[in-house]
């Protein structure tokens, strides 16, 4: 008898199977089922049959539900890798958000067809113009069977090149070895292949007719929450506010003289503890506000320099809406 090969729609028959009350489906999926020893028939007092998951086919669920873990885990890390590197590039990026999006009818003469495109990273210029906005769609595949899978749905891939630039983004197998090669994507879509977790690009995405936005994308975008923007690297521009002062100062010898007649010398009692007058030499409130206005420009530039300017033009934004409310 030759041996049963078991895939995902078995292991998700088993899961079915194991939260219902067992009444038999009675197709082939359920004959392999039987046959491999993951289910089992169970015959009641009243003749009636049921199916019962066995102990091996609640291992298969356990075994499947750790794979699909894993598998969810490494898309969901390459999904992380690229959204950073479009805000790394001075973009604006979301994940798993749901877009409207129109697909060729079935025929040349029917009109298109809307529908809802799901893109793992969808990402957009950071600008004002609205034909600057260059939409780029990237569609994250780990494993080759869900890549194959994939290609065989063209109105899938026409949703996403209708809102913009589509680019299949190739993970590696356990090998090493990408899962997919380039001439196997439809020229449409670029390619993207991952070397370690560098992404290196194998053929560049045509450019989309589409120049802008629909409004019922716009809507979305503004319902839906971008990917955090990226603030490492901030910290290390900025310095102590009190970098000028010396935490440690000089002790004055006993017989040295005052430099101002309200310190403390020879034969003067000391200011009382946290006065100003007990450090010899007090910080001068002017250079701390300088130094505090010179690493807030620092920071500003910080800022600037990764992209996320936003907050200044949204400050002078505000302050132009409300002069030109009055």
């Amino acid at each position: 008898m030759p041996e049963v090969t078991l895939g995902k729609f078995h292991a998700r028959r088993l899961r079915e199977m194991y939260r219902s009350a067992g009444w038999p489906c009675q197709d082939i999926v359920e004959i392999e089922l039987l046959a491999a020893g993951l289910l089992e028939r169970v015959v009641s007092r009243d003749a009636a049959e049921t199916v019962r998951v066995t102990d091996a086919g609640i291992a298969m669920i356990a075994a499947q539900a750790v794979r699909n873990r894993s598998a969810m885990s490494s898309h969901e890390a390459l999904v992380e890798l690229i959204a950073r590197d479009m805000l790394r590039a001075g973009r604006i990026a979301w994940r798993g958000i749901s877009l409207r999006a129109q697909v060729p009818g079935a025929t040349p003469d029917a009109p298109p067809v809307w529908c809802i495109a799901k893109p793992d990273v969808f990402s957009i210029r950071n600008t004002t113009v609205e034909t600057y906005v260059e939409p780029v769609v990237h569609e994250i595949k780990v494993r080759r069977a869900d890549l194959l899978g994939d290609l065989k749905i063209p109105a899938k891939r026409g949703a996403y090149c209708d809102l913009g630039e589509c680019w299949y983004v190739l993970g590696n197998d356990a090998k090493g070895r990408p899962i997919g090669d380039p001439s196997e994507v439809p020229p449409e879509c670029g390619v993207i292949l991952m070397q370690g977790d560098q992404p290196i690009v194998a053929r560049r995405a045509p450019k989309p007719k589409r120049t802008a936005l629909p409004f019922g994308v716009w809507m979305s975008l503004a319902k839906a929450t971008p990917v955090r923007g990226l603030d490492e690297g901030v910290q290390g521009l900025l310095a102590p506010l009190d970098e000028t002062v010396d935490p440690q100062p000089v002790a004055q010898p006993s017989d040295a003289t005052p430099a101002h007649p309200d310190l403390p010398g020879p034969g003067k009692p000391c200011a009382g503890e946290g006065s100003p007058l007990s450090d010899p030499n007090p910080p001068c409130p002017r250079a701390r506000r300088c130094d505090a206005l010179i690493h807030l420009k620092r920071f500003e530039k910080a800022v600037e320099g990764i992209g996320l300017s936003v907050y200044r033009r949204r400050r002078n934004g505000w302050a132009a809406d409300a002069s030109c409310a009055w």
